[in-house]
């Protein structure tokens, strides 16, 4: 369904990429720090934050109090702020928070901004490595070490020719465990623990699948924007839509993705 009104894209990115830089200022002094100190929000389980997490939101938040008080605020560390104009910036400071705890380059900002429709501005940042990856209304890019550049979505056509990603090799349940290795078996590499950075990847034409379970709005939400802009596809496993988190699978095209999602559908019927 198109969207009934358009909105200042220019704008918004401006705002999205000051946010993403005060995020990397903020982010950065922590990562690799030998005395990070972190908590575990899951009981029986892990699940950790850190205090770069959450200065990371606290400065993104006051950027838009300042530019964009209008808008209504969805954060994984902070939850809701109610707004007016119709606009929802859906913030995680750091995905990944399991890499940056580790040392390893995977985790990212993400900044999406949603409408009534869903999403439709994704940026993905990874600071260490310098990196970020925007999208929008059929326009996506990325700068970094090797300066800008388009991103366009592959073109395989052949789930046996994929290369598909997940984030943990569980995936989630028992059963959604069993539907995703049901579709990697038949794909030619399978690759885990990249977290938002996988998206990036499949944006920047990659690899071909990123399936998921467990998401909530604020982890799929900017990767989401990202893909569809790029040229890809990302629906949940029953081919809806994916934006409100739970399962996703995002794919390079249109082929590739019914030939995953049929795989899904079938394993969890």
């Amino acid at each position: 369904m198109p969207r009934n009104h358009t909105h200042d894209t220019a704008a918004l990115d401006a705002t999205a990429q000051r946010m993403a830089d005060a995020a990397r200022n903020v982010i950065l002094p922590y990562f690799r720090r030998p005395d990070l100190s972190e908590h575990n929000k899951l009981a029986g389980g892990y699940d950790p934050v850190t205090e770069a997490d959450r200065a990371a939101e606290r400065a993104m938040r006051d950027i838009l109090a300042q530019e964009r008080p209008e808008d209504a605020i969805l954060g994984e560390e902070y939850g809701s702020t109610a707004g007016t104009s119709g606009l929802t910036w859906v913030l995680d400071p750091i995905d990944g928070t399991r890499g940056f705890v580790s040392g390893t380059p995977t985790w990212g900002v993400l900044i999406a901004i949603s409408d009534d429709l869903g999403p439709f501005y994704g940026l993905v940042d990874q600071p260490y490595i310098g990196e970020r990856f925007i999208g929008h209304h059929g326009h996506a890019q990325m700068t970094g070490p090797h300066g800008q550049a388009t991103l366009r979505t592959r073109t395989t056509s052949m789930l046996g020719d994929a290369v598909v990603f997940t984030t943990f090799p569980e995936v989630g349940t028992t059963k959604e465990g069993a539907a995703f290795h049901a579709v990697a078996k038949h794909a030619k590499l399978t690759r885990y623990g990249m977290d938002c950075y996988a998206y990036a990847l499949l944006a920047a034409g990659q690899v071909d699948l990123v399936i998921e379970a467990g998401l909530q709005a604020y982890d799929i939400q900017a990767p989401l924007a990202l893909v569809e802009a790029a040229g890809g596809i990302v629906t949940d496993w029953q081919g809806e839509p994916a934006h409100q988190g739970g399962r996703a699978i995002a794919a390079a095209n249109t082929e590739i993705h019914a030939q995953a999602l049929a795989i899904l559908k079938d394993a969890m019927s």
